[in-house]
């Protein structure tokens, strides 16, 4: 085992110690916060509090020009875990522990390699990642930085990621009328709200269905999922109110006004509300379709295929930055029980971190 991972391992053995589920996103400027200030000693660091949780730490070192992202928030402990999720465990060639894959492991990286380096680097620490909120991100962008390209780290099986799906949620809200079921048929299945939600959702999936042929590069179909329907009273009586919410993630370059324009006109009759409450363009933007290809070629990053999840890789280069998504781990562990990350990846991508920030 080399320094390099020895020293990547320390870090994150603390880092997973930290309690940084999100929700509840009960997060502060201290904690986990306090720990990675104290191992970057020689930058320049802002941290900066956007309120509920949401929190970021800027940490700039000479005259950098790339921007490593990388976010400390995790999701809740799913079910089945057979340890600890806040004590990591190595081995096997593993590291498991909540947040080890997503994407703890890389925060662990950046900071063993700044610890032995002294080139120009520029990290930035997030905490709104896992709850479509993207505050942190957004203040970002809203400064004046004068760097070159970003790489934001998430499970890519180190890999540089050039594109990406989108993703949206979505929350539909039906309106019936209140009533006893056993007025006739017709009536209590038309006033139905509940009943209209099921319909929808039916339709709903069957287009999705429909749409199996889209293709870009290695992706197909999109991706949809009903993830709550709720409403109702008791079952004697006709449903009053009903909600759906779901998501779908397109494919780069889809338009997903039009996609969400049809999935709305599904619904008869039309929807007390059809809203749409986090919106995650894909990855590229049009206008940065090369350039991130060109970075990755620079840094002697190897290129992977496109991934069929989201980041705010995508919010980076919205914003004209050519952006990358770059990390160790394999997104098929993340946000699962005994989430790990594989040594090699992990001794890989810190290495790759070192040799970038040598560079300058």
């Amino acid at each position: 085992m080399t320094k390099l991972l020895e020293a990547t391992l320390e870090h994150l053995c603390a880092l997973v110690s930290f309690d940084t589920r999100n929700p509840p996103r009960a997060i502060g400027t201290h904690g986990i916060f306090d720990y990675v200030r104290t191992h970057l000693p020689d930058f320049d660091l802002t941290l900066t509090d956007h309120g509920t949780g949401a929190v970021s730490l800027l940490a700039i070192r000479g005259a950098p020009r790339v921007l490593f992202n990388v976010h400390l928030d995790t999701v809740p402990i799913a079910d089945g875990w057979s340890a600890d999720p806040f004590a990591l465990r190595v081995a096997a060639g593993r590291a498991s522990g909540l947040g080890a894959c997503d994407i703890k492991g890389a925060a662990a990286a950046l900071l063993a390699a700044a610890a032995q380096t002294h080139g120009s680097a520029a990290f930035l620490f997030s905490t709104d990642e896992e709850a479509d909120d993207a505050r942190c991100i957004a203040h970002f962008l809203g400064t004046a930085r004068s760097l070159d390209a970003a790489l934001i780290a998430e499970p890519t099986r180190g890999r540089a990621v050039l594109a990406h799906r989108g993703y949206s949620a979505v929350r539909v809200q039906f309106g019936g009328r209140a009533g006893h079921a056993s007025d006739s048929d017709s009536e209590a299945l038309n006033a139905n709200a509940l009943h209209q939600a099921v319909r929808w959702s039916v339709k709903a999936l069957d287009y999705m269905a429909s749409q199996a042929d889209r293709r870009y590069d290695n992706l197909s179909g999109l991706r949809f999922n009903i993830g709550r329907i709720e409403g109702g009273i008791v079952p004697n009586v006709v449903a009053p109110g009903a909600e759906v919410q779901f998501s779908f993630r397109p494919l780069p370059f889809d338009e997903p006004d039009e996609l969400l324009d049809a999935l709305r006109l599904l619904a008869k009759p039309a929807p007390a509300a059809f809203e749409e409450t986090f919106r995650g363009a894909p990855l590229p933007s049009a206008a940065k379709h090369d350039a991130a290809r060109s970075v990755a070629a620079s840094l002697d990053l190897p290129v992977g295929a496109a991934a069929d999840f989201w980041s705010e890789a995508a919010l980076f280069s919205a914003a004209g930055w050519p952006a990358i998504v770059y990390g160790p781990g394999d997104i098929a562990q993340a946000h699962a029980a005994d989430e790990w990350v594989a040594l090699d990846e992990l001794s890989t991508y810190a290495e790759n971190i070192r040799r970038i920030i040598d560079r300058g």
